[in-house]
C-alpha cells in the first residue's frame, strides 16, 4: 500500500505531480469542499504533509495527524510552521533551501531596473496610446541610471550574495547589514541599518525574516531619502507597509519594486495608482526551472523521511 500524503498547496509542475501520484496516495486538501470533514476521515493515515511557505501548517492540524512523519515545505519560509511543536514530536520539517536563490536574485535586479528606468510606467503609456498623442520627449520624465548606484543589501544570505554579485557586475558599490559580519564576502559590512540606508541609492531586502518584523520603517525610508529606491524580495512583514506607502505617496523615496506584501494577496490599493512602483505577485521563484527543482527536493524529503532517514534539508531533527 502506498503511503498517504496530505498536500495543502498545489504544485504547478506536471512531472512532479506525476511522480507524487505514482509513489503515494495523494490527498489534496486544497481541492476539498469540506477540508475539516476530509481530515476527520483521512487524518489518522497521513504520513507526510506537503505545504507552502506562506501556508505552513499549524499545531492544531499536526495534532490531527498522529501518524505524521514529515512536513515538506515547498519553499524556504518556515515561519508559518510550528517548529517547536514539530521538534517536540521529532518531526522533520524540510524546505527547498538553495533552489530559489538565482531566480529571486534575478527578480530583485529586475525590479530595481524596472523601477529606476520607468519600464512599467512607459509600457502603460504606450499601451494606452499616449505616445501617439504626446510624441514629444518631455511627455515622459527622465529615468534614473542603475549602473553605478550604491546598493545596500539587508541580509547577506544566499539571496543577498547572489544579488550582490549581480549588481556588482553593473559597477555598483555594495554594502550590507546582517546579524553579524560575513568574513567570506568581499563587500563592506555596515552594522547600522539606518547608516546603510543613508549610504545607499537603493536598498534591497533579502533577509529570511522568519523572526524579523518591521525592520524597514519610516526612519529607514527617510534615511534612504527622496532619491533612493527600495526593493523587497524577502517577506512583506519585514516592512512597515503603511510607512512605505506614505513614503512613496509623499515622494520621500524615489520608488519601490515589491514582490511581497504584508497581507497577501491584498496589496494596498493606492500602490496601483503610483508610477514609481513595480509590483509582482510573490513570483520571485516562479520559473519552470526553480519550481521543478523545488518539487524534486520535496520528493527527496518525503522519500528520506518515510524510509526512516533524517531528511537532508530538515530544520528540526
Amino acid at each position: 500500500m502506498k503511503p498517504n500524503i496530505l498536500q495543502l498547496n498545489p504544485i504547478l509542475v506536471p512531472s512532479v505531480n506525476e511522480r507524487l501520484d505514482s509513489l503515494y496516495t495523494m490527498h489534496r486538501l486544497f481541492e476539498q469542499v469540506d477540508p475539516d470533514a476530509y481530515l476527520r476521515e483521512h487524518g489518522a493515515t497521513i504520513r507526510g504533509v506537503i505545504t507552502g511557505g506562506h501556508t505552513g501548517i499549524q499545531r492544531s492540524m499536526m495534532e490531527r495527524l498522529p501518524a505524521l512523519e514529515v512536513v515538506a515545505v515547498n519553499g524556504v519560509g518556515t515561519d508559518a510552521v510550528d517548529l517547536d511543536y514539530a521538534r517536540s514530536r521529532q518531526l522533520p520539517v524540510t524546505g527547498t533551501f538553495g533552489a530559489l536563490t538565482e531566480d529571486v536574485a534575478d527578480l530583485a535586479v529586475a525590479l530595481l531596473l524596472s523601477t529606476c528606468r520607468n519600464v512599467g510606467a512607459v509600457d502603460r503609456f504606450i499601451r494606452a496610446g499616449a505616445w501617439v498623442r504626446h510624441p514629444q520627449p518631455s511627455a515622459l520624465p527622465l529615468a534614473r541610471r542603475f549602473s553605478g548606484m550604491r546598493v545596500g543589501i539587508v541580509g547577506m544570505g544566499r539571496v543577498g550574495r547572489a544579488v550582490a554579485t549581480r549588481v556588482a557586475a553593473f559597477g555598483c558599490p555594495v554594502r550590507y547589514t546582517d546579524l553579524r559580519e560575513m568574513r567570506d564576502v568581499p563587500w563592506t559590512f555596515e552594522p547600522d541599518l539606518l547608516q546603510l540606508a543613508r549610504n545607499s541609492d537603493a536598498l534591497i531586502a533579502c533577509a529570511a525574516a522568519d523572526k524579523a518584523e518591521g525592520l524597514i520603517d519610516a526612519a529607514v525610508l527617510d534615511a534612504l531619502g527622496p532619491q533612493g529606491y527600495f526593493v523587497n524580495v524577502a517577506r512583506g512583514r519585514l516592512v512597515r507597509e503603511a510607512d512605505l506607502v506614505r513614503a512613496l505617496v509623499e515622494h520621500r523615496i524615489a520608488g519601490a519594486g515589491l514582490d511581497v506584501f504584508v497581507d497577501e494577496p491584498n496589496v494596498p490599493p493606492i500602490l496601483f495608482e503610483l508610477d514609481n512602483v513595480t509590483l509582482q505577485a510573490h513570483r520571485a521563484s516562479a520559473t519552470v526551472e526553480t519550481r521543478t527543482a523545488m518539487g524534486e527536493m520535496v520528493l527527496e524529503s518525503l522519500a528520506q523521511a518515510l524510509a526512516g532517514q533524517r531528511p537532508t534539508h530538515s530544520l528540526t531533527t
